[in-house]
């Protein structure tokens, strides 16, 4: 269950050097804020930060924005952060709905696109709020290149099932890879990082899913 509602979680938010304020005024000039042209990955429900402050620290070569919906989440990232030794200077935060991702990123801003252990909104009803539904998938094509990709991971096999529907069915989308049981796949499971969730889910016996797909443009 996600935390909420931590008292003063909005005042560290927003006095966080590290979390980007009013991100729609970088929309189409994330380059200036990094420093650089390096390419652009996002994680879309970051949760707590660690897989993203992990990657950044691996590939300094790419510019890292992690995405969280809700405050108190986000400020154990925040706090996480403020006690790594070193600088990460190829990573920020932004606090905001996945909604508003055409708002913060021009088009073909984007390189890749990663989804961990999303929350899979079980209800029919609430299918159009997942993060691999079909009306998500148009949002990303709005912000990511030509050739780029997404990856999403999961526990949750009926979550996965319908997003290998939703994938296959977009016409603008290319599967091209994909696993029920990620850990026992030596090519998909290759450099790896494991987010909090993954260590925990695959440490109890459960099997983690994989879906990797490019965007044709």
């Amino acid at each position: 269950m996600r935390l909420r509602n931590i008292r003063g979680s909005k005042e560290v938010i927003s006095a966080s050097e590290w979390v980007v304020q009013e991100p729609e005024t970088k929309r189409g000039n994330w380059s200036t804020l990094f420093g650089n042209t390096n390419p652009i990955h996002i994680e879309v429900g970051m949760g707590k930060g660690r897989f993203l402050m992990d990657m950044a620290v691996l590939h300094p070569e790419i510019n890292y924005v992690g995405i969280e919906m809700y405050d108190s989440v986000l400020l154990r990232a925040v706090q996480k952060r403020e006690k790594l030794e070193n600088e990460i200077p190829n990573l920020y935060f932004i606090r905001m709905d996945a909604r508003q991702l055409p708002d913060v990123f021009w088009e073909e801003e984007v390189e890749r696109i990663y989804l961990n252990f999303s929350d899979p909104w079980p209800k029919d009803r609430h299918a159009k709020r997942r993060l691999t539904s079909g009306e998500f998938l148009g949002r990303y094509e709005k912000i990511l290149k030509r050739g780029g990709t997404l990856e999403f991971k999961t526990d949750n096999r009926e979550l996965f099932e319908f997003s290998l529907k939703e994938m296959k069915a977009a016409a603008r989308w290319e599967l091209t890879a994909f696993t029920f049981d990620l850990h026992h796949e030596a090519e998909l499971c290759e450099g790896n990082v494991m987010t909090e969730y993954e260590e925990k889910f695959s440490s109890a016996g459960n099997p983690i899913c994989k879906m990797e797909a490019k965007y044709l443009g």
